[in-house]
């Protein structure tokens, strides 16, 4: 019996009360559907912290490469970047422009034709016979 009377007040207890509520309003998050701009960033990491796909294409900078690796191709690189700023140096004037003509460092030449509208530079590397060509407007 003490349940009757515990389910009887309960309910006459709720009719009493008015229900009250508000209009549900959709605001999107994702920017891609018209969210704010600000969040993308932050769900980009959330994704990003949640993919657990590794891309097996995906090799590091050195790859399974040793320090002493590693350590020859910066130095190559380094060394690569002096001698292209010396050829860079020699056919620039002090202007800022273009000098056409030929400039060698050992193996490697560089060649800068004027065509007029454009320079052509060519860069031949005679020990292995690889040319590389574009053109730049004047």
């Amino acid at each position: 019996m003490n349940y009757k009377k515990l389910a009887i007040a309960a309910l006459l207890g709720c009719t009493g009360i008015p229900a009250q509520g508000t209009d549900l309003v959709y605001r999107p998050i994702n920017p891609s559907f018209g969210g704010d701009p600000l969040n993308g960033p932050s769900l980009l990491n959330s994704a990003n912290a949640q993919n657990t796909f590794k891309d097996p294409e995906a090799v590091s900078p050195f790859g399974s490469q040793s320090q002493i690796q590693q350590f020859t191709d910066t130095l190559q690189r380094a060394i690569l970047s002096r001698i292209a700023s010396a050829v860079s140096g020699s056919v620039v004037d002090a202007n800022g422009n273009l000098i056409p003509g030929t400039v060698t460092i050992g193996s490697i030449s560089v060649t800068v034709v004027d065509l007029g509208t454009t320079l052509r530079i060519t860069t031949i590397d005679s020990s292995s016979g690889q040319t590389t060509t574009f053109e730049i407007p004047k």
